[in-house]
């Protein structure tokens, strides 16, 4: 039984996270596979396990390589519009995001120290951006303060960062469907951290289905109240 309702979670967990479907949806799904879950459950179940999913996924994602790509895009969060800045590697693995109300110098260099940061990320060869000067301006006080490493290269490219900016579009795909999360910061955390591991399992770079089916078991006698 406890089997059965670790699949059934990481199953409505994911699905509500990488495709077009709401609560009902699931429910309804359920229903037709002889499991009767209520719709208010799977929403606690995405609450409760879609984060702690991603920070125990985290030790098991695979080295990522040396090519990156960044980019930021837009998205609305309580009516208010905010920076939503990515990094993938040259094969389209995801590497980091970071969420921000700046699009500036700053932004950036936040967002390129906290990817470098990244456990499961190579040191960089290149990283490819488009033509925002933020990034240079970044790039160079990073390498001043040591924190970037000297032989990487800045390559400013419209046409090789196509990669990055094509995947926003499933991003904010996402995104506009789930925008109920946005009542707050937390839930908009929520939601920006366990999609960033749906991409992860979705690409290969995170553990495997039965690793993460694990996960959610060894987690379940946590949040016993929850469901």
């Amino acid at each position: 039984m406890a089997s059965l309702q670790a699949d059934m979670i990481l199953l409505c967990v994911r699905w509500h996270l990488l495709y077009p479907l709401s609560y009902r949806d699931l429910e309804e799904m359920m229903l037709e596979r002889g499991l009767h879950v209520d719709h208010t459950t799977i929403y606690r179940w995405v609450l409760c396990y879609a984060r702690e999913l991603e920070k125990r996924s985290r030790p098991h994602l695979k080295m990522t390589n040396d090519s990156w790509r960044v980019d930021e895009t837009y998205i609305k969060v309580k009516n208010v519009w905010m920076y939503l800045y990515r990094a993938v590697d040259s094969q389209g693995n995801t590497l980091e995001f970071l969420l921000t109300p700046t699009r500036d110098a700053q932004a950036a260099k936040r967002f390129f120290a906290k990817a470098l940061a990244a456990l499961y990320s190579s040191t960089p060869r290149v990283i490819t951006v488009d033509k925002n000067a933020a990034y240079p301006k970044a790039f160079k006080e990073l390498k001043a303060e040591g924190i970037m490493p000297k032989a990487c290269e800045l390559r400013q490219s419209k046409y090789l960062n196509n990669l990055v900016e094509q995947d926003h579009r499933f991003i904010k795909r996402l995104v506009r469907l789930g925008m109920s999360f946005f009542s707050s910061d937390c839930l908009t955390k929520i939601f920006l951290s366990s999609l960033q591991t749906s991409l992860f399992l979705r690409f290969g770079t995170g553990p495997s289905s039965k690793t993460a089916t694990s996960l959610i078991r060894s987690g379940a006698g946590e949040a016993q109240g929850i469901r």
